[in-house]
């Protein structure tokens, strides 16, 4: 019986890598969309999560910066964005698939041919990444980045919520006529996410 399991253990040892993982799925495969960023996105260098999170060491991608999908695999989306390689990770939004995930972010309008004609108080927000009252869902999006969609499945919710890092939660209220009627967070969040 031992000599059967140290033969089975012999031989696992002794199998090539490739029949190793010859069970793992291929990465998905999609359009290499060309285009520019949705959204502003904070950067880790060479890494993005769909959390967005405002962390020290984070740079700011502006939203209209040229963009580019080079590759899908598994949870990661790689990009070219303004000539930097970039990997987009898909951390809270896991019911999307790869590639509407990827999509998302990179899109083929730019957005700031739509940026130029806001109010100005409403393209200081976005280039600050913050919101006012008033603004779209879109203006939102341009600013913020999507909201997770484990926690915000439907984007005509009422409500969106969004975190600054871990432990910090602020909410985008929008009334009935579709447009930002408050940001509900804790103060000192307040005066980091929203213009007065």
């Amino acid at each position: 019986m031992f000599q059967r399991f140290a033969l089975a253990a012999v031989l696992a040892a002794t199998l090539p890598l490739s029949a190793a993982h010859a069970q793992r799925p291929a990465p998905p495969q999609g359009p290499m969309t060309d285009g520019y960023l949705c959204c502003n996105m904070r950067s880790y260098g060479k890494q993005i999560s769909d959390i967005n999170y405002d962390e020290q060491g984070t740079s700011i991608l502006a939203a209209g910066t040229r963009a580019r999908i080079t590759g899908y695999d598994f949870r990661w989306v790689d990009l070219d964005v303004g000539g930097r390689p970039q990997r987009l990770k898909n951390d809270y939004s896991r019911d999307l698939p790869s590639i509407p995930f990827g999509q998302r972010y990179v899109v083929a309008e730019d957005p700031k041919v739509k940026l130029a004609g806001y109010p100005e108080k409403t393209r200081a927000a976005i280039a600050a990444m913050k919101v006012v009252p008033g603004m779209t869902r879109e203006q939102v999006l341009m600013a913020l980045g999507y909201p997770i969609s484990s926690e915000n499945p439907k984007l005509d919710a009422p409500v969106w919520r969004y975190w600054l890092d871990t432990w910090a939660e602020y909410q985008v209220v929008f009334g009935t006529t579709g447009v930002v009627d408050k940001v509900v967070a804790d103060p000192a969040v307040l005066t980091r996410v929203s213009l007065p």
